[in-house]
């Protein structure tokens, strides 16, 4: 017994470094995407001056390098919003109903690796709270972590959900959890590989049409991922993963441990006024 005990207790540390570690990288990252903006402002100032738009490309992240083996393709220029996108300019995906009272705003990067300790805790429990109409979810989906770690994943994966969101509000949210369920390591851009993507997109059943493939491939919504992103950085929100009902924040870790399904849908139906 004293040994289980302690190999438990060891699972248990173990546990909480990780999700320790993970939020020291998601601190790193703010304050890096802080120094982009900063950048990126200056460059925009050089610009005005007589500076070059490569320049403030090069400075925003957004200059396209061609297509290696797996890597996503150049991305379009006309933007194509998927259906059942809502929200000004399309830019928020809405799961529940519409006509909800009540108001959940998630705020997420498919790359975030505390993204994924929150879906993995209380990703099941968010939509079940929909599940009676009184809340409705709005996920806010970010891209920061490309220019904060290299890569081009969070904009792929955003991009390639675009697709299934094309293909139904359901298929959107099954492809979301299998995404986080399937998670790499944020600092190998996994999901920059457009093969990676399709690989897993194979685990939503339906979801693979020749349809979605195509636009997975072409990054048809790539334009559409990048203005996602862009009203991300607008929000005023500075980390993921951020909750807020009805512009109420809720805490999602208790010390370093996630809050426990309990615990969370006691925040939400409280921020709600449903208790």
């Amino acid at each position: 017994m004293a040994q289980t005990s302690g190999n438990q207790q060891s699972k248990r540390i173990s546990a909480r470094e990780r999700i320790q570690e993970a939020q020291r990288l998601e601190q790193l990252a703010a304050k890096r995407r802080q120094r982009i903006v900063v950048a990126v402002s200056a460059v925009v100032v050089l610009a005005l001056a007589g500076g070059t738009a490569l320049a403030i490309n090069s400075a925003s992240g957004k200059n396209e390098t061609p297509a290696t083996a797996g890597a996503p393709a150049p991305a379009p220029t006309e933007l194509v919003v998927p259906a059942n996108a809502s929200g000004p300019d399309g830019t928020v995906i809405t799961y529940g109903k519409a006509d909800a009272p009540h108001t959940m705003a998630v705020y997420e990067d498919f790359r975030c690796p505390i993204c994924k300790h929150f879906e993995a805790a209380n990703g099941e429990t968010v939509k079940k709270l929909t599940e009676d109409g009184s809340i409705k979810v709005e996920f806010h989906l970010a891209a920061f972590l490309d220019s904060s770690l290299g890569g081009k994943g969070s904009h792929t994966a955003l991009a390639a959900v675009g697709a299934a969101l094309n293909e139904g509000v359901d298929k959107f949210k099954q492809f979301h959890d299998v995404l986080y369920a399937n998670q790499p390591d944020e600092r190998e851009d996994g999901f920059g590989n457009v093969n990676r993507i399709l690989d897993l997109a194979g685990q939503v059943p339906g979801l693979k049409t020749d349809a979605f493939v195509k636009a997975v491939t072409d990054r048809t919504y790539a334009p559409w991922a990048a203005k996602v992103a862009d009203a991300f950085n607008d929000s005023g929100v500075t980390g993921t993963p951020t909750v807020k009902v009805d512009g109420k924040p809720i805490t999602l870790f208790s010390g370093k441990a996630t809050v426990t399904p309990e615990q969370f849908t006691a925040q939400v139906k409280q921020a709600a006024g449903l208790q």
